[in-house]
């Protein structure tokens, strides 16, 4: 599928500010059947942008506003084309005792660990051991937490912030998209199996697109021996095909914010954020 994705975010200060540097990951992946063919970027006020690649290999822009402004405007255009080569959720995989060498890899030593908002506590590894009682096999133990962690807390919109650990979560059974994603990334690590968090977009709609923050997403990749990264959806008790769209790859929401920095200045300020995820060729 091919899309075309509009991501506009607007800062408005009550009074002005400055010193102001700021971190994106806006631009898509080119992974995994993803390829991100054409890509814009502009802000206002102009800055000189700068880009480079991170630890995961993401795509980052950085750019500072020195001078004093009472607002800033981000606006991301890109066009991404999508395939998903997927496993059956009935299939099987590897034994569970294949994940024991996982954790010399080096790449999925990282996604093995806690992370700022995701803490192994004794807690979410009871949760794990409940939810996948019984299971012998790899994809088998993910789909099971997947499917847990959608039974089992309900989608609440505005019921979390974008920076509450999983440990509240795990308290108020409710969040969002980016909640359940964390509390299946902590069950994961818990019982050793490689887990990483994935920033993006979904298109769903028979409109054609979807306009507003819904259209902003999180979901999970988790490391299966012999068949890689398997992303898998909690909020929505599925896996990721190929209307999902990835941005980024990290631990947990910290490392992939799409938006991210500071200024020197009043903290009182609005943001309003637009998306657009358009169908250009199925």
């Amino acid at each position: 599928m091919k899309f075309h994705i509009n991501h506009r975010t607007h800062y408005t200060y009550a009074a002005p500010v400055t010193q102001s540097f700021n971190e994106l990951r806006l631009r898509p992946l080119s992974i995994d059947g993803q390829v991100c063919s054409a890509f814009r970027l502009n802000v206002l006020p102009a800055a000189e942008l700068r880009h480079y690649l991170d630890f995961y290999s993401n795509f980052v822009h950085v750019f500072e506003v020195p001078e004093s402004h009472s607002s800033l405007a981000v606006e991301s255009s890109a066009e991404v084309t999508t395939t998903a080569n997927l496993l059956d959720l009935k299939a099987t995989s590897v034994p569970l005792n294949h994940l024991e060498a996982c954790a010399c890899f080096a790449h999925c030593y990282d996604f093995l660990q806690s992370s700022s908002l995701i803490h192994l506590s004794p807690e979410i590894w009871r949760l794990a051991v409940d939810a996948t009682q019984g299971q012998t096999d790899v994809w088998q133990t993910a789909v099971a937490i997947m499917r847990f962690v959608h039974s089992q807390f309900r989608y609440v919109p505005f019921s979390t912030q974008v920076h509450t650990p999983m440990a509240e979560v795990l308290e108020q059974r409710q969040g969002v998209c980016q909640d359940f994603a964390h509390v299946m990334l902590g069950m994961c690590r818990s019982v050793k199996m490689p887990a990483r968090y994935v920033s993006g977009y979904l298109y769903n709609g028979a409109a054609d697109q979807l306009i507003g923050a819904q259209a902003s997403h999180a979901w999970c990749e988790v490391y299966i021996p012999e068949s890689g990264w398997r992303a898998l959806d909690p909020t929505n008790n599925q896996q990721a095909d190929e209307r999902y769209i990835k941005l980024a790859i990290g631990r947990d929401y910290q490392d992939v914010a799409p938006i991210k920095g500071h200024y020197r200045g009043t903290k009182d300020n609005t943001m309003q954020v637009q998306i657009t995820v358009s169908l250009v060729d199925p």
